[in-house]
């Protein structure tokens, strides 16, 4: 009997007590650009429950949100330019492979609040954990270019992070808005979601939604990545076409 109660108290001990899971979702998983689009506004919503199996019906405790929305990759450069003799030219630059076109981080509170700096960068919630990654251009100066980068995209709305931009309704169910830009580029996006407790990530899940052209602004985007050469001449004639016509009128 001794032995057993032994057993029973040493199970509980490697058992968490507790197991969380996340149910959310996104309130529009396709935005389509036409000429007057001006940006979206998204909901993301969740809740905090217990996981499958779990002991208890009822999930306990204070928890913290952290959502990370990414948009499609590219390869970026960032370049310093120099006054070389009264010319400025570039003189340095520094290469960035699939680097996110848009990252905004929506938290309930300040990211340093729920969790510790080396947790932030190692699940990327930080815009600069992406300054972080491994180059060949060095550490230090992968660090700098980095930085000025997201700078430059910070300043074109690419870029942000919105603390206190998660509000929970209850103890377990929270819910968030962000405005997407009208420069957001077209592609597939993904919001990961990150749910802490005592600074430690207890759950987390991915979903995806899409930036899509449609229209006239979709058969321009296809035809430039298509047949770029005939998008080309198009415009070099259409350039000329405008010109000639704007000589004659103002003739008149």
């Amino acid at each position: 009997m001794i032995r057993l109660l032994a057993l029973v108290l040493a199970v509980l001990m490697v058992v968490p007590a507790q197991a969380e899971r996340l149910i959310s979702g996104i309130s529009n998983d396709t935005i389509q650009i036409t000429s007057s689009f001006s940006g979206e506004r998204l909901t993301f919503y969740g809740t905090i429950a217990p996981d499958i199996g779990a002991p208890t019906n009822n999930v306990s405790g204070s928890y913290q949100v952290a959502i990370v929305i990414l948009g499609p990759t590219q390869d970026r450069v960032s370049r310093k330019m120099t006054n070389n003799f009264g010319f400025w030219i570039n003189t340095e630059q520094v290469e960035f492979k699939n680097f996110p076109s848009y990252f905004h981080v929506l938290s309930s509170k300040r990211l340093l609040d729920i969790t510790d700096i080396v947790t932030l960068n190692q699940n990327a919630i930080l815009p600069e954990s992406y300054a972080l990654v491994p180059n060949r251009a060095g550490f230090l100066k992968t660090l700098n270019f980095g930085r000025e980068l997201i700078r430059l995209m910070s300043e074109e709305g690419l870029f942000g992070v919105q603390e206190n931009g998660v509000v929970f309704m209850s103890d377990n169910f929270y819910s968030a808005q962000l405005q997407l830009p009208s420069s957001a580029p077209p592609g597939p996006y993904i919001a990961q979601t990150y749910v802490f407790k005592d600074g430690q990530v207890v759950a987390r899940k991915s979903e995806g939604f899409a930036v899509r052209k449609i229209d006239f602004e979709r058969f321009v985007a296809l035809s430039a990545v298509q047949y770029p050469l005939l998008y080309g001449i198009a415009c070099v004639f259409l350039a000329l076409f405008t010109g000639w016509l704007g000589g004659v009128l103002f003739r008149r």
